[in-house]
């Protein structure tokens, strides 16, 4: 990763230590990167994953350690007004960020006799209408800070394939990847690039042997 000192990111979804939200943090402060991220340990209380209330808190001083600035929030992305409040404390508390890492996700295993409107919904809430809408405010807030518009990213870890047990989160993953080309077309004039990651499957703590 090349030098991100003087760099502001936000980085959502990162409540657990093997958790590839943690990972990009780190990876960020590695670079010189300020981090701010979000955690919602009740999703990991009822996924099978586990929470480690204290680790949100371990993980803020262990970015410090590296010698960049860190700050975090517990918030559900559920909310309507969570994208709102987590720029409101970002600025509040290191500066306006020129990087967004969309991490967080809500998964629940359905398959065609299981799904229903209410688990497609929660998956929707999350991983489509939090995230976008996240997003939107992250543009333009970033559009008022840097008027000259360059270095300004926003990364979006998606996923797919034909796992037939999860149709609820690859559908909703599969609107993020395609709104990633239009919205890079759309934040490209005022210097923000837009990319979806897909990290395939990673033990990010449930994996087993």
């Amino acid at each position: 990763m090349t030098n991100l000192k003087g760099k502001i990111a936000i980085v959502t979804g990162a409540s657990r230590s093997k958790g590839i939200g943690a990972a990009i943090c780190r990876s960020l402060a590695n670079a010189g990167a300020d981090v701010f991220f979000t955690h919602w340990s009740p999703f990991d209380e009822v996924s099978g994953n586990g929470s480690d209330k204290d680790f949100p808190n371990n993980l803020c001083e262990e970015l410090k350690d590296v010698g960049v600035n860190a700050a975090h929030m517990e918030v559900d992305l559920s909310r309507s007004e969570s994208p709102g409040l987590i720029m409101d404390r970002v600025e509040e508390t290191l500066g306006t960020p020129s990087i967004l890492v969309n991490n967080a996700t809500f998964e629940s295993p359905a398959n065609f006799r299981t799904l229903n409107r209410e688990i497609l919904d929660k998956h929707y809430k999350v991983n489509n209408s939090g995230t976008l809408m996240l997003s939107m405010e992250f543009a333009k807030r970033y559009e008022k800070a840097f008027p000259e518009g360059k270095d300004g990213r926003i990364i979006n870890m998606v996923s797919k394939g034909p796992d037939p047990n999860n149709l609820a989160y690859i559908a909703t993953k599969g609107m993020i990847i395609a709104i990633t080309e239009p919205l890079s077309v759309g934040l490209a004039p005022i210097g923000i690039t837009v990319n979806s990651v897909d990290p395939g499957p990673t033990d990010s703590g449930w994996i087993n042997d």
